[in-house]
């Protein structure tokens, strides 16, 4: 068995013998092992539009950005649900809406403060995650990002992968949804490989991380950890390019550029990510206050011909 079989397919076991009918049943569908190709055959991955991307837009003229752009996909934050919702709108129908559209949503970022330090912090914040759960629910989103935000620096592992196991089954038994979790150089939880240690000691068969291209370079953690990782435990993998300035001490998410026009050897990483199965999203995701000043349209059109070209470098 190749190493990088091995993580993910213990995961993949537990679906298949250990979980009763009516938890299967809830648990979305995102990891088929159906070959497919999107992008009119272009990528064998769907490609999806991070809303940060185009930012100072409505969230209805985002979905409609996307889906004129293209894009298989769009992947909302919860703020930007809320604000919906405050506003009058109806996210089912949203939902609707963006289906009809020929879209779906992947993910919806996000679960902030949900992994707080004490177990009575934590229990204090679950009212606040479930209604972010739900608002990810009601636009018939697969997954919504857990976000290690409030762990704590010198975080204890064990105690981190128990809460993230308890948003779980919160998630999928009473919304459908499967929470994965995220890292991000600023917070205490930075690396890939810290990522998949509290998502393999979750010890359920529905935890997956979230990589993303843009912190696996700032967190100096690398990209040959994708080597050692099954496609299933991977439920959608955020892209973006990094400058070659500043230094990458002083990166930041306003750094993020369109794929294939910095530095970060990304044909090389989707190669290894097609490698591992992975069947899930490419979502696009730019905080570049530059972006934000140009046509928003074009932003988003540019940013997909930008990552099919990365795609079709690859040769996957």
């Amino acid at each position: 068995m190749k190493r990088r079989r091995f993580i993910g397919l213990g995961a993949l076991a537990g679906v298949v013998t250990g979980t009763s009918p009516s938890l299967a049943a809830k648990i979305p569908l995102d990891n088929s092992r159906i070959d497919k190709r999107y992008q009119q055959g272009q990528s064998p991955w769907p490609i999806c539009l991070d809303t940060a991307t185009v930012r100072p837009a409505s969230l209805r003229e985002k979905v409609q950005i996307a889906a004129q752009a293209g894009y298989d996909a769009i992947e909302p934050w919860d703020r930007e649900l809320a604000e919906f919702e405050k506003e009058g709108g109806n996210l089912k129908d949203l939902g609707k809406e963006i289906k009809d559209l020929g879209l779906f949503v992947p993910s919806v970022i996000g679960l902030w403060n949900a992994l707080p330090p004490t177990l009575e912090t934590f229990k204090e914040s679950l009212k606040d995650t479930r209604n972010r759960m739900r608002m990810a629910a009601d636009i018939q989103s697969q997954h919504i990002q857990t976000i290690p935000n409030t762990v704590g620096e010198n975080y204890d592992q064990k105690y981190v992968s128990k809460r993230y196991r308890e948003l779980i089954e919160i998630g999928i038994n009473e919304y459908g949804i499967n929470p994965a979790l995220v890292f991000v150089k600023f917070f205490p939880l930075k690396t890939l490989g810290q990522a998949v240690g509290v998502a393999l000691d979750a010890n359920h068969p529905k935890a997956m991380v979230i990589p993303d291209t843009f912190h696996m370079h700032i967190s100096e953690g690398g990209f040959e950890g994708l080597n050692f990782l099954n496609g299933d435990l991977i439920a959608i993998f955020q892209f973006a390019d990094a400058p070659a300035s500043p230094e990458i001490t002083a990166l930041g998410d306003k750094h993020r550029v369109y794929p294939g026009d910095g530095i970060l050897p990304l044909p090389e990483i989707l190669k290894t990510l097609n490698s591992t199965g992975y069947k899930g999203c490419i979502s696009l995701e730019l905080y570049n206050p530059e972006y934000w000043k140009q046509d928003l349209q074009e932003v988003a059109n540019t940013g997909l011909r930008k990552t099919i070209e990365v795609i079709n470098k690859a040769g996957v």
